[in-house]
């Protein structure tokens, strides 16, 4: 049996678009991507939230940490004209937001940036929207974290987030990705693109029946050898013109695999 690799936008079709914004995930679905992956955060009175940073400043040019403020304050900020004035008037968006506005369908990749505290609310967003749980990811950098999910929301999968670093050698190794993914119980692993991602890793991993997913690939080169090795996911800030490129050679986006 054949896969195929999902393209998903980065925070949305961020490289056009504001980030993290209901017009970003707009665009993207626009432009034919599988799904979206965004960044969520816990606010002071208990509302999920979709922010990278742990503060407002970059994005709204007024500084909030969002775990210190009301959803309310962080709505009133205005999000989208850094972007550009066509995007002005943008708001952050909540995460029963972004999974109402969830095209039938598609995906959503959920990155938590809190921590278990965020679970119950998660828990409570996910069951009041209805979407269904095999539309969605979990992850998190937080192995803890992910052992938490698991456990709380055992009908959602979850993918254990990392990057890695060549120092000699590659940090985590292939054994310490595969040791963290068995004591979490993640169901796969969430990586930056980098050179330890090959065939035999790949393997490695397909042995263990975990998900791999991809991030962040702007590149088509790049992007066509990672289909060729078969992952289910490429997270990209460019998804409709990463999609256009893979078309071209549209059998290379089908890795082996089961």
């Amino acid at each position: 049996m054949t896969r195929k690799t999902l393209i998903i936008g980065h925070r949305g079709a961020s490289r056009e678009a504001p980030e993290n914004t209901l017009a970003s995930f707009r665009l993207a679905f626009e432009q034919g991507a599988d799904g979206i992956e965004a960044d969520f955060r816990l606010t002071r009175d208990g509302e999920i939230v979709c922010l990278h940073d742990d503060s407002t400043g970059r994005t709204a040019g007024v500084d909030l940490r969002v775990e210190e403020s009301s959803s309310e304050d962080l709505r009133r900020l205005e999000v989208g004209g850094w972007k550009g004035e066509r995007w002005r008037g943008e708001r952050i968006p909540s995460l029963k937001q972004v999974l109402l506005a969830l095209p039938a369908g598609k995906r959503l990749f959920i990155e938590l940036k809190s921590g278990p505290e965020i679970i119950p609310y998660l828990a409570a967003t996910l069951a009041a929207t209805g979407v269904a749980p095999e539309r969605i990811r979990l992850l998190a950098f937080s192995a803890e974290l992910i052992r938490a999910l698991k456990e709380g929301l055992p009908a959602y999968r979850a993918c254990w987030l990392t990057d890695y670093r060549y120092r000699g050698v590659w940090h985590p190794s292939r054994q310490e990705v595969l040791d963290t993914l068995r004591r979490s119980g993640a169901d796969g692993v969430a990586s930056r693109s980098r050179g330890i991602l090959d065939q035999a890793f790949v393997a490695a991993l397909r042995g263990e029946s975990r998900e791999i997913h991809v991030w962040t690939v702007d590149a088509a080169a790049e992007a066509r050898r990672l289909c060729t090795l078969g992952m289910d996911s490429i997270m990209t800030d460019r998804p409709g013109w990463l999609g256009r490129s893979l078309a071209e050679q549209e059998p290379t986006r089908r890795g082996g695999g089961a």
